[in-house]
């Protein structure tokens, strides 16, 4: 089974979508953070295991700059219509970051079709006040990863590039707490997996409190040592966790109770 990426597009909604694709099995769709899409280690682990689909959303990367859609639930509603297009009836998703918000829009609208729910370190519950990171990539890497030394240099973004998506997650990031969505999650009994690194600097990991809180069916997992950027610093961890959580969901080596993942 291969593991290695291929670019396609699909029509939705309106846009043209790219996205990087992988492995075989059941589909595990990727909404990735406020920096864009980009193949990660852990990426390729999981296409071993299944069939990633990892979009880039409308108006992030060398997308055109899109200005059109207002909100996180918008985007959700487009990202359903994309996996509709791809002739997926029922899928895994995972988002990271920006991009688990996203996700459970998507989850909230679409639950009938979401098999199981992934949440890669967060952001659809921030602490007051947060920013995206941003500066150079040394001084962003200093921010999304416990070990900066250990990971090799992040290439420098197109800076019209970097702007444009800047724009973009300016107008879509909304509050720090959502209380439209954060309503709705309750009613969410999707089997979710939450996971934050114990060195998150973005992301405290104990924000999973409120996960826990709000979703039914919620298992909170803390990787050690790893920062915003699990599936770079930890993925043979992450994809441990992940890939055991979606093939038995409930039956899957970590309880319900909050778990600490060593190496």
């Amino acid at each position: 089974m291969t593991s290695e990426f291929r670019e396609f597009h699909v029509e939705a909604d309106g846009f043209r979508i790219r996205y990087m694709a992988a492995g075989e099995g059941p589909p595990l769709l990727h909404l990735h953070g406020a920096g864009g899409s980009a193949i990660t280690p852990a990426h390729h682990l999981l296409a071993q295991h299944c069939r990633v689909i990892a979009f880039e959303m409308p108006g992030f990367g060398n997308s055109p700059e899109n200005t059109r859609t207002q909100n996180q639930a918008e985007l959700a509603r487009t990202m359903v219509q994309a996996a509709t297009e791809l002739g997926l009836e029922r899928f895994n998703l995972m988002g990271t970051s920006f991009g688990a918000r996203t996700a459970l829009w998507l989850g909230a609208q679409a639950a009938d079709r979401v098999t199981a729910l992934v949440l890669d370190a967060p952001a659809a519950i921030r602490p007051a006040g947060a920013q995206p990171p941003s500066g150079t990539p040394q001084e962003i890497a200093r921010l999304i990863y416990a070990h900066p030394e250990r990971v090799p240099p992040r290439p420098a973004l197109d800076p019209e590039v970097q702007a444009k998506n800047a724009r973009l997650v300016a107008r879509l990031r909304g509050p720090d707490r959502d209380a439209e969505l954060e309503q709705l999650l309750p009613t969410l009994a999707t089997p979710t997996l939450v996971l934050f690194g114990t060195r998150d600097r973005l992301m405290p990991p104990e924000l999973g409190r409120h996960y826990k809180t709000l979703l039914p069916n919620c298992n909170l997992v803390l990787v050690y040592d790893a920062g915003h950027a699990i599936g770079t610093e930890r993925p043979e961890a992450f994809t441990e966790v992940v890939t055991d959580f979606l093939e038995r969901h409930e039956a899957f080596i970590i309880s319900r109770s909050e778990t600490l993942i060593n190496p």
